[in-house]
């Protein structure tokens, strides 16, 4: 998919997002603060949300979240799998995980204080990274 299709795709994800139009001006979103402030917009009683974005080709994504998970996933590029569990835990998270490349895995066990409000971003190709969160 060539730069310009990304960006129009990128824009309308925005545009049609729950961002607030009234508390954030369009010419201060970039793409340093894109993830993070559809983050911040998640409702603060903890209300459970997915948000998945898919930019590329066999892309993958498996997450066994819990009741009280908020969780932004952002994959450009192909071949990249993201795996997300927190499913035997009552703890309440936020987390964004952002991937730019190709053929990077993130394998993500468990959530407890240190990973509440989370924020991951993965950029380069053929990387792997895993986590676990006793």
């Amino acid at each position: 998919m060539n730069t310009f299709a990304r960006f129009f795709f990128c824009f309308g994800f925005l545009f049609f997002s729950s961002l607030k139009s009234q508390q954030v001006e369009w010419n201060q979103i970039n793409s340093s603060n894109a993830l993070d402030l559809t983050l911040i917009q998640a409702k603060d009683n903890f209300t459970s949300y997915s948000n998945i974005i898919q930019i590329g080709d066999a892309n993958n994504v498996e997450a066994m979240i819990n009741a009280k998970t908020s969780i932004l996933i952002q994959q450009l590029g192909d071949y990249n799998s993201l795996f997300f569990n927190n499913s035997f835990s009552d703890t309440k998270t936020k987390n964004a995980i952002s991937t730019q490349g190709n053929n990077n895995i993130v394998d993500i066990t468990g959530s407890n204080s240190v990973s509440e409000n989370m924020k991951l971003n993965v950029k380069g190709d053929n990387m792997t990274i895993f986590m676990r969160n006793y």
